[in-house]
């Protein structure tokens, strides 16, 4: 799925300070894994899933997914890797407001040019995956919950089947109950779904919910360890939540 060899990220022009955000990292995660991500702020972890998420390209390395050599891809291939092939979770939701939960999940099908029957179909499939029942699909965004929202997110992420999913501190503008459940969908997906998925945090508590923790500290890696008994978080329905 993934394999990164001696990434570094360096910025600075010539003449001023150079700082290495990211400096010789390397490993490789495997399909159906669930990773997070660790570090403090200032560690790099933000620079790294923005190369991770082809949102940026390494000063030097590689980086491949599925197979392709994202390090060396032009601006419009990159945009196709992230169309197709990754899928996002933000710590804020970018939903449209006042916009049904089935049409903000279908959006990036229909930027895609699938069919509305198509679309209409893959955006339940997702929805249901992400725990919503169908008495919910004709909700308005600004009449959910923030954890129902940051599911509505990870259903969006999921629409176009993508082949890793990249959640971005998904949990930072929840209350630690609602937290909980969100990360409940993200262990349930790769349960079940074999979804592959990297989670980016600053919190410990958070990366004990992954299979695998990677800890970064000034742009290296500082420990990278299988976790045994990941948190179990809860899995509440959306009607709870």
């Amino acid at each position: 799925m993934i394999e990164i060899k001696n990434i570094t990220k360096v910025y600075g022009s010539a003449g001023a300070e150079k700082v290495r955000a990211v400096d010789g990292i390397s490993f490789t995660i495997k399909d159906g894994e669930f990773v997070a991500i660790m570090g403090p702020s200032g560690s790099g972890k933000s620079t790294l899933m923005h190369i991770l998420g082809a949102l940026d390209t390494p000063t030097s390395g590689t980086y491949h997914l599925d197979g392709k050599d994202v390090s060396s891809l032009t601006d419009e291939e990159l945009a196709e890797i992230r169309r197709n092939h990754i899928g996002f979770v933000f710590q804020s939701f970018n939903l449209l407001p006042r916009t049904t939960v089935l049409r903000n999940v279908s959006l990036p099908l229909m930027y895609a040019g699938v069919k509305v029957e198509e679309r209409e179909a893959r955006a339940k499939a997702a929805l249901v995956s992400a725990g919503f029942n169908e008495s919910h699909f004709l909700h308005l965004s600004n009449q959910l919950s923030g954890g129902q929202i940051q599911r509505v997110a990870i259903a969006r992420a999921l629409v176009n089947n993508p082949s890793l999913i990249l959640a971005d501190e998904p949990t930072g503008n929840l209350d630690t109950r609602t937290g909980e459940i969100v990360l409940g969908t993200f262990q349930k997906l790769n349960r079940e779904n074999g979804s592959t998925i990297i989670l980016i945090t600053h919190e410990p508590d958070v990366a004990m919910h992954a299979n695998r923790i990677i800890h970064i500290r000034d742009g290296k890696i500082v420990e990278d360890k299988i976790n045994p008994n990941p948190t179990k978080a809860r899995t509440d329905t959306v009607d709870k939540i």
